[in-house]
C-alpha cells in the first residue's frame, strides 16, 4: 500500500467514522437516561435521510431539508418514547429493550411502504468537485460530515457541563432516584434524551446521504456499527463513543485495503466481540464493582 493510497483510506475511515460516532452517541444519550439500548437507533438515521430526500424531492433547498428531517424524527423520536419506552419504564429495562427491537422492524417496514426498495441519495451540500489533499482526493461533503461531528460533540460538552439541564441530565445518568429525590423530572430528561438522540441521528443520516445512498433497510447496519462504537469505546461515555466511532471507521477502512472489501462489515463485528471478551467496560467506560 502506497502513501496516498493509504491517506485515501484514512479519509474515508474519517468519513464513516464521524457517523458510527453520531449513531454510537445516540446510543448513549438514550442509554445514560434509561439504561436501555435502543436498537432503533439506526432506523433514525435512516429516517432522517429519507425525509430530506421527500423534502428535497417537493422542493425544498437542501439547508431546509437538513432542518426538516431533524425536526421530523425527533417528532418521531418523541412519540417512539412515549408510545413504546414510557409505558415499560417501570416494567423491567429487558421488556424496554424488545419494545425498541420491535421498533426497529416497524420503522423499517414503514420506510419501505413509504420510499420503497430503491436507494436514493441527495447532491452534495457544497458541489462534488474533489480536493487534492497530499496525493489523496477528499470530496467536500466529507467536510460537512466531519465538521458537524466536530460542532455537535463540542456543543455536547458545553450543554452538560455548564448548564442547569445539563447537569440535571447528569445527574439522572448517575442514579435517577437520588435525581428524583433533589426535584429534578426524570420524565422529562427521558424525553429530552430521546429528542436530542433523533436530532443527531437525522444530521447524521442526512449529511451521510450524498455520498452513500440511503435505503429503508441501510438503519439496521448502521445501528448494529454504532452499537459496536458504543460498546468499543464504553457504553455511557459521550466522548468513548465518539472514539469508538472514529477508531471503528478507521479500522474498518485500512482492512478494507490490507484484507479484502468482502471483510468490511464483519469487522465491525468481530471487534465487537473482541471488546465483549476483553474489555467489557471499553476503552473510557467504568468498570462495574461488585460488593461482596
Amino acid at each position: 500500500m502506497t502513501f496516498d493510497q493509504f491517506l485515501q483510506y484514512v479519509f474515508s475511515g474519517i468519513t464513516s467514522g464521524s457517523v458510527y460516532a453520531l449513531t454510537a452517541l445516540g446510543f448513549t444519550l438514550v442509554f445514560n437516561a434509561t439504561q436501555v439500548i435502543n436498537f432503533a437507533q439506526g432506523q433514525l438515521v435512516m429516517l432522517g435521510g429519507m425525509s430530506a430526500v421527500s423534502l428535497y424531492r417537493a422542493g425544498v433547498p437542501l439547508w431546509g431539508c437538513f432542518l426538516g428531517g431533524v425536526a421530523i424524527v425527533s417528532v418521531l423520536a418523541v412519540m417512539f418514547e412515549r408510545a413504546a419506552v414510557r409505558p415499560l419504564l417501570h416494567k423491567g429495562i429487558l421488556a424496554q429493550v424488545i419494545a425498541t427491537v420491535a421498533a426497529s422492524f416497524v420503522l423499517e417496514t414503514l420506510a419501505m411502504l413509504i420510499w420503497g426498495r430503491d436507494a436514493v441519495g441527495l447532491p452534495p451540500f457544497s458541489g462534488d468537485k474533489p480536493l487534492a489533499v497530499a496525493g489523496a482526493t477528499v470530496v467536500p461533503q466529507t467536510l460537512w460530515v466531519v465538521g458537524l461531528t466536530v460542532a455537535i460533540v463540542s456543543a455536547l460538552q458545553v450543554f452538560y457541563r455548564s448548564s442547569l439541564f445539563g447537569k440535571a441530565v447528569r445527574a439522572c445518568s448517575v442514579d435517577a432516584t437520588a435525581a428524583r429525590l433533589q426535584g429534578i423530572s426524570y420524565s422529562r430528561v427521558v424525553t429530552f434524551s430521546f429528542a436530542l438522540t433523533g436530532a443527531i441521528s437525522a444530521a447524521a443520516g442526512v449529511m451521510i446521504t450524498p455520498i452513500s445512498f440511503m435505503s429503508y433497510h441501510s438503519g439496521s447496519l448502521l445501528g448494529l456499527k454504532g452499537f459496536a462504537a458504543a460498546t468499543l469505546g464504553g457504553l455511557g461515555s459521550p466522548l468513548g463513543a465518539v472514539l469508538g466511532g472514529y477508531l471503528l471507521g478507521l479500522v474498518e477502512a485500512l482492512g478494507v485495503g490490507l484484507v479484502s472489501a468482502g471483510y468490511k462489515d464483519a469487522i465491525a463485528f468481530v471487534i465487537l466481540l473482541l471488546v465483549l471478551f476483553l474489555r467489557p467496560a471499553g476503552l473510557l467506560g467504568l468498570k462495574a464493582v461488585r460488593e461482596r
